[in-house]
């Protein structure tokens, strides 16, 4: 079965939370309190988009992390890249293959045309249709404005 990990689906909902006010700096703990997820699983994830360059953050009373471009230009591809590496469906479908059967099997090909598919289709898939921005503004345009105010529905408890 191909899925995400609950890390990566968690750091789906750390940024959009940040997509929401995407004027305001937010702490871990404010990012921690919006999205009901527990501060140290939050921590995690925006040290790693920070790596990845998907968010910026400053230091200081008013600091606190932000996204670095606009929502529409994040992927779905950079969001796992930045929790799980690049996405391989299989050993030969990564950059540094190290399958001892790569040089004689009839599969490799077919499954890297697979992986490739994939790759295009996450790359296409933003966090701002992630997050619902995109879809609103679009289907809904009188309430474009209003998907910041929204709160974000996960779960009830924390990890």
């Amino acid at each position: 079965m191909l899925r995400i990990s609950k890390l990566t689906d968690y750091g789906t909902v750390v940024l959009a939370c940040l997509a929401a006010t995407p004027e305001q700096r937010l702490t871990a703990t404010e990012v921690a309190e919006r999205t009901r997820l527990g501060l140290p699983t939050v921590g995690k994830l925006l040290k790693s988009f920070h790596r990845a360059g998907l968010l910026t953050s400053t230091r200081g009373m008013r600091g606190g992390y932000q996204l670095a471009r606009p929502a529409t230009r994040i992927s779905a591809a950079a969001i796992i890249d930045a929790i799980e590496g690049p996405v391989a469906i299989t050993e030969c479908s990564g950059d540094h293959s190290a399958c001892d059967f790569e040089t004689s099997c009839r599969t490799g090909g077919a499954w890297q045309r697979i992986n490739g598919a994939i790759r295009r289709s996450l790359d296409e898939i933003t966090l701002a249709q992630l997050s619902g921005q995109e879809a609103v503004a679009v289907w809904r345009p009188e309430l474009a404005g209003a998907v910041r105010t929204l709160p974000l529905s996960r779960s009830s408890g924390r990890i």
